[in-house]
C-alpha cells in the first residue's frame, strides 16, 4: 500500500492546501500564523526526506515515482509528476530554503496571513516545477510560481518594489510563453499527440524545428537563470525583496533556468545542443566575467549579491555545454552549491539590514566588534561563495573547469581562452567579496552614520532616501541606523545560517553526499548529447564554426564523474 502511496502528489498539495487554510486561522497578532507555515514547510521537507531515503533509487537514470491521471483528457493534459537524478535534489534544495526561508520571515508583521499564504503557494508551485513529467502541467507550474514572487516583491519590498515587481514579471512571463509554444510543438509532432517528457524524448524531430525550439527555450530559462543580456530583472528584484524572498529568489527560482535547459534543451533536443553549445560556453564566460565586474560598481550589499549570483551561473552554462560527464555533473553540483550559498548570504544580509536599516555600505562599517557571531557567520559564507577549498563551491567550480577542459569536442584555443577568462572571474570574485566585508565589518561607522533618513516606506507616503531606493523595507520597527543597537545574532539566526554552513562543508568535503544523486542520470544524458554530436559530425567534421575547429569523435567514452560508482 505505501509503495503506491502518491507521494509527489502529496508533497505538492500539502503546501498548497495549507495556505488556502490560513483565512480561517483565529490569528490577529500572526504569531499563530509563521508557526503553522513554518510547521508545515518541516512536514513538507520530512516528507521529502523519507520519500526519498526509501523509495528513490539513485542507481537509475529513469523517472521514478511516477504518478500520472488523466486531468482534462480533451486539451490532453495529464496529472503526471515523477522524478529522476535532475529534480531528487533540486526538489530537496526547494524545500530546505523555502522552510528556512519562512523562518527567516520571523518578524514580518505586516499582513502575515498573506504573506504566508503566498510562500506556502510558492513552495508548492517550485516543487510542482521540478517533478512535473508532463510538459503543459510544466508550463502550468511555471505560471504559476509568478504570481507569488510577485506579490512577495511588490508588497514587502523596498521603495521601488513596484517597478521591480513589475519587471520581474514581465520578463519572465513574456519568456515563458516559449515553453508553452514548445510544448506544443512537440506533442503534435508525429503520429501521436503527447505532452509526456519521457515519450517526447522518444521522439526524433528535424533539426530546423529542434534549432527553433532550443532558441526559443534557452530564451525562457536564460531569463530564469538570469543570461546575459536577459538578466537585469535580478539586481532590481533581489535590491527591492525582503531577504527571505530573496533567499527563495537566488537559492532556487534561478535553478529552475539550469534545471530547464537540461531537461529540456539537451534531454529532449540533443541534436540542436550540438549546434548551440559553443554559444552557450562564450555567454557562460560573459556572465562570470560580466558579473563579477559588475559587482565592484554596487554600493547596495544585496546587488552586489545578485551580481555575484549572475557570475556563479556562468559556471552552470559551461558544465552544460562541455559535452563532458564530470562538466554536466559539476554543473548540476554547481546549481545545489550556489542555492545554499546564495541562500545564506542573502539571508545574512537581512540579518544586517535589520540592525542597521539600510543595506548601502558606505553608511555601515565597524559592525564585526559589536556583532561577532554575525561577521564569523558572514566570512563563512563568503569563503564558500569565492569557493575556498573545503567548501562546496570550491568542488562544484573546479568539476567544470575540469569538465570543459577535459573536452574532446572544442579545439585547444577555444578551451584555453575559455578557461582562461572564466579564471579572470574567479580572481574577481574574492576581491569584490572580501571588500564587502571590509566595508561592512571593518572601519569606523562613526563618521558614515550621520544624517541618514531612515528607508523604511511602510505606507504610500514617498519617503525620499538618497543612496537607499534599493533598501527592503522589513518589518514595522523604522529607526535611523544611528540609532540601532547593533544586537548579534540570536540563537534563531545563527541556527538557519548554521543549517546551510554545515551543509555547504559538508558537500565540499565529501561531494558524493550530494552527486550520488544525480550521477548516473548527468551520464545518460551527456551520452545522449555526445552520441548527437557525434551522428552530427560523422557527415561534418568542421561542425562549428571554423574558428573552433572541433574534431569529430568516434565514439562515447564516459568521463570520470565525481563521487559516481558504477
Amino acid at each position: 500500500m505505501m509503495d503506491h502511496f502518491p507521494w509527489l502528489t502529496t508533497i505538492i498539495l500539502l503546501p498548497l492546501i495549507a495556505s488556502m487554510l490560513i483565512p480561517l486561522l483565529p490569528d490577529k497578532s500572526g504569531k499563530f500564523v509563521r508557526w503553522y507555515a513554518l510547521g508545515i514547510g518541516i512536514a513538507d521537507f520530512a516528507l521529502m526526506c523519507y520519500t526519498f531515503w526509501n523509495h528513490y533509487d539513485a542507481s537509475s537514470s529513469t523517472f521514478q515515482l511516477v504518478e500520472k491521471m488523466a486531468w482534462l483528457p480533451q486539451l490532453g493534459l495529464n496529472w503526471a509528476v515523477s522524478v529522476d537524478g535532475l529534480s531528487a535534489p533540486l526538489v530537496l534544495l526547494a524545500g530546505l530554503v523555502t522552510t528556512l526561508s519562512m523562518f527567516a520571515a520571523w518578524r514580518v508583521d505586516r499582513r502575515p496571513r498573506l504573506f504566508y499564504a503566498m510562500m506556502l503557494v510558492l513552495y508548492a508551485a517550485q516543487i510542482g516545477v521540478f517533478v512535473a513529467q508532463d510538459a503543459l502541467l510544466f508550463f502550468i507550474m511555471w505560471e504559476i510560481e509568478l504570481v507569488p514572487v510577485y506579490l512577495l516583491v511588490c508588497i514587502w519590498g523596498g521603495q521601488n518594489r513596484r517597478y521591480a515587481a513589475t519587471k520581474f514579471l514581465m520578463y519572465t512571463a513574456i519568456a515563458s510563453v516559449f515553453i508553452l509554444v514548445a510544448a506544443l510543438a512537440m506533442a503534435f509532432y508525429g503520429d501521436t499527440i503527447t505532452f509526456d517528457l519521457a515519450e517526447l524524448s522518444l521522439k526524433q524531430f528535424p533539426l530546423p524545428l529542434e534549432l527553433f525550439l532550443y532558441a526559443g527555450l534557452l530564451i525562457t530559462f536564460g531569463v530564469k537563470l538570469a543570461i546575459f543580456p536577459l538578466h537585469t530583472w535580478l539586481p532590481d528584484a533581489h535590491g527591492e525583496a525582503s531577504s527571505p524572498v530573496s533567499m527563495i529568489l537566488a537559492g532556487v527560482l534561478l535553478k529552475m533556468g539550469g534545471y530547464g535547459l537540461i531537461r529540456f534543451n539537451l534531454e529532449l533536443l540533443p541534436n540542436a545542443h550540438v549546434y548551440f553549445a559553443p554559444m552557450l560556453a562564450i555567454l557562460g564566460v560573459v556572465n562570470i566575467v560580466y558579473g563579477a565586474l559588475n559587482s565592484f560598481a554596487q554600493t547596495n550589499m544585496k546587488r552586489r549579491l545578485a551580481y555575484s549570483s549572475i557570475s556563479h551561473m556562468g559556471f552552470v552554462l559551461l558544465g552544460i555545454a562541455s559535452f563532458t560527464d564530470v562538466g554536466v555533473s559539476g554543473a548540476l553540483l554547481q546549481m545545489i552549491s550556489h542555492g545554499l550559498i546564495a541562500s545564506v548570504l542573502f539571508f545574512l544580509a537581512g540579518v544586517t539590514y535589520d540592525r542597521t536599516h539600510t543595506m548601502m555600505m558606505n553608511q555601515m562599517g565597524g559592525m564585526g566588534q559589536a556583532m561577532p557571531r554575525v561577521f564569523a557567520l558572514f566570512t563563512i559564507a563568503a569563503m564558500a561563495s569565492l569557493a575556498l577549498p573545503g567548501m562546496s563551491g570550491f568542488v562544484s567550480e573546479i568539476a567544470v573547469f575540469v569538465g570543459i577542459t577535459t573536452s574532446d569536442i572544442y579545439s585547444a584555443t577555444f578551451r584555453t581562452v575559455t578557461v582562461f577568462l572564466s579564471a579572470v572571474g574567479l580572481i574577481l570574485t574574492p576581491i569584490y567579496l572580501l571588500s564587502m566585508l571590509r566595508q561592512v565589518f571593518y572601519g569606523s561607522s562613526a563618521d558614515l552614520m550621520c544624517d541618514v533618513v531612515p528607508s523604511c516606506d511602510l505606507s504610500d507616503v514617498e519617503m525620499k532616501a538618497e543612496g537607499n531606493e534599493e533598501a527592503a523595507c522589513f518589518g514595522t520597527n523604522c529607526i535611523l541606523p544611528i540609532d540601532a543597537k547593533f544586537e548579534d545574532a540570536n540563537p534563531r539566526e545563527v541556527f538557519i545560517a548554521a543549517c546551510f554552513l554545515s551543509l555547504i562543508v559538508a558537500i565540499g568535503f565529501y561531494p558524493k553526499l550530494a552527486t550520488q544523486m544525480f550521477d548516473v542520470k548527468t551520464v545518460a544524458v551527456n551520452a545522449q548529447v555526445r552520441e548527437s554530436y557525434r551522428q552530427a559530425s560523422a557527415g561534418n567534421a568542421q561542425i562549428y564554426a571554423q574558428g573552433l575547429g572541433s574534431p569529430a569523435i568516434a565514439e562515447v567514452k564516459p568521463a570520470p564523474v565525481l563521487g559516481f560508482i558504477p
